[in-house]
């Protein structure tokens, strides 16, 4: 079983990292906005309790026809998805001990487990955020090492709900993801006060990126999973809550996140297309802008490029604009 710290251990871990970690403001680059790696992003996502069948077949026609990574839903509807999804190549995630996260584990247990049995291949699974913020360090490492070790062949991702957290209990939730094994930390549910900001994913990033490094290529947490695992993967972050449109998503992965989940994928993709659209326009009036790349300020969609779309929504924190 994997090797367990005690709460007082944990803490000078944590605190070790808190002053190691090293938040970068480099954006990171961003995959051409008419790509299929930028389409692969996107988790094209439908939470809500009363979502109907006709809308959940919706959504995997969507995520069909736009080649989204995978479609993210409720235990309960796993199957349909399945069913729909069949030879896209689209996966099915499903929420777990969700949204509130105060779920035991058998409870985690037992849902993860339906949901892999359905069919699903990634499961968003919520943090005990309240335990978190007690400082029961080794009670939730040991919840995570256990799903990871019951789930070993599945994309695991933690949601921290960083709404509900300061910036130190973003960097022990996510140290903790990353020495479970996870494959994910994720910012947020989208049920509970704000959603992803370019602060707490830069943040989440750079302790993602900390702990690759100084855990090179071993398996310090022993078990089903890391016995099959013959290299350290950096654990990677997905960005979610109140991401509704193209430039939302162009800030998160210039951040750092490599994931977003968002119910406005479909719109997303429209917008990417109408940039798109404009900046060959620009292009064939103006010329190539010299030493530009796709997207992006600085990354950027070439100089004199109108700004088509803003959504205010998106909180940038102490970290500046990004446009």
């Amino acid at each position: 079983m994997t090797v367990r710290y005690t709460d007082p251990e944990w803490v000078a871990l944590i605190r070790e990292t808190e002053k190691a970690v090293k938040v970068a403001t480099t954006p990171y680059p961003v995959p051409p906005l008419e790509s299929g790696d930028f389409a692969k992003l996107i988790d094209h996502t439908l939470l809500k309790l009363d979502a109907t069948p006709a809308q959940i077949d919706g959504l995997c026609d969507e995520a069909r026809r736009e080649g989204f990574m995978s479609v993210c839903v409720r235990q309960n509807y796993v199957e349909r998805c399945v069913e729909n999804l069949k030879g896209s190549g689209v996966v099915v995630a499903c929420v777990i001990g969700f949204h509130e996260g105060t779920y035991d584990i058998n409870e985690k247990s037992n849902e993860a487990l339906a949901a892999i049995s359905s069919g699903a291949t990634e499961l968003d699974i919520v943090i005990n955020y309240p335990k978190l913020l007690s400082g029961a360090y080794n009670e939730i490492y040991i919840e995570l090492a256990t799903l990871r070790n019951l789930c070993a062949t599945a994309t695991l991702k933690l949601i921290l709900e960083t709404s509900q957290l300061p910036p130190p209990a973003i960097v022990a939730g996510t140290l903790l993801c990353t020495a479970a094994h996870f494959d994910f930390v994720k910012t947020s549910t989208g049920f509970n006060g704000r959603g992803a900001t370019i602060d707490d994913v830069r943040l989440m990033r750079a302790v993602c990126e900390l702990h690759a490094r100084n855990a090179g290529g071993g398996n310090e947490g022993g078990g089903t999973y890391a016995a099959s695992t013959t290299e350290r993967r950096r654990t990677k972050v997905k960005a979610s809550g109140g991401l509704k449109g193209v430039w939302d998503v162009i800030k998160m992965v210039e951040a750092g996140a490599e994931r977003i989940g968002t119910s406005s994928g479909v719109w997303i993709m429209q917008e990417a297309r109408a940039v798109r659209s404009e900046r060959d326009r620009v292009s064939s009036r103006d010329g190539p802008a010299t030493g530009m790349g796709s997207t992006g300020k600085g990354q950027g969609q070439g100089q004199g490029l109108t700004r088509l779309y803003t959504d205010e929504s998106v909180t940038e924190g102490t970290g500046g604009g990004c446009y």
